[in-house]
């Protein structure tokens, strides 16, 4: 069933790197009726791409490392160890999106891209969805430090044994949300990436 909603209101209160809106809003109770007006405060930072990077061959995964600033307040520090990501520009693909940021923030470039899903990261208050995709790699060629000079990125990247990562989720060492999905992922179709990717015996 569709419910129905309405904006009453919509103002600006911030734009900068990204945009902040105060919206009144009502919308449909699952009684029946609509809600009282709601007064909410909603963040459009864009919508974004995450890429898990695999070496089904060296059995690896690639990760990069780089400071975030809302994780400031983490006990363990505001450097996370991540999926490759970046932010969709206005006409650009998701799959043009991942391989820009292959390139940019691990010198990657991916074989195969396969679609893992969209989420929204956190509905309550952004409207940022997220495509995640597991992409084929050469891990081979992975390592060092990266990053677009004009966009201040300082990225340093990880080639992680899959069981090592997998082991770093467990630990709740990976706390970015899409990354920990995308590993979560992996692990449920390991198998079938192995049979999708891997020479077979005749």
């Amino acid at each position: 069933m569709q419910y129905r909603f309405r904006i009453v209101q919509r103002e600006p209160l911030h734009q900068g790197f990204f945009r902040v809106e105060r919206l009144i809003l009502q919308h449909e109770l699952f009684a029946g009726g609509m809600c009282p007006p709601l007064d909410r405060e909603v963040l459009d930072r864009g919508h974004a791409v995450v890429v898990l990077p695999v070496d089904p061959l060296r059995d690896e995964v690639v990760l990069v490392e780089q400071f975030r600033t809302g994780a400031l307040e983490d006990p363990h520090g505001p450097w996370l160890l991540e999926a490759v990501a970046g932010i969709v520009e206005p006409g650009e693909s998701h799959e043009a999106v991942a391989h820009r940021e292959g390139m940019e923030e691990a010198g990657l470039s991916f074989l195969e891209l396969l679609p893992v899903g969209e989420i929204y990261t956190s509905p309550g208050g952004t409207t940022e969805r997220v495509m995640i995709y597991c992409g084929r790699v050469d891990s081979s060629q992975a390592g060092g430090l990266h990053g677009v000079d004009h966009e201040h990125e300082d990225i340093r990247v990880h080639v992680c044994d899959r069981q090592a990562a997998l082991t770093m989720l467990g630990r709740g060492e990976i706390r970015s949300a899409p990354t920990f999905i995308a590993l979560q992922w992996l692990a449920l179709h390991w198998a079938s990436l192995q049979a999708r990717w891997l020479p077979q015996p005749p």
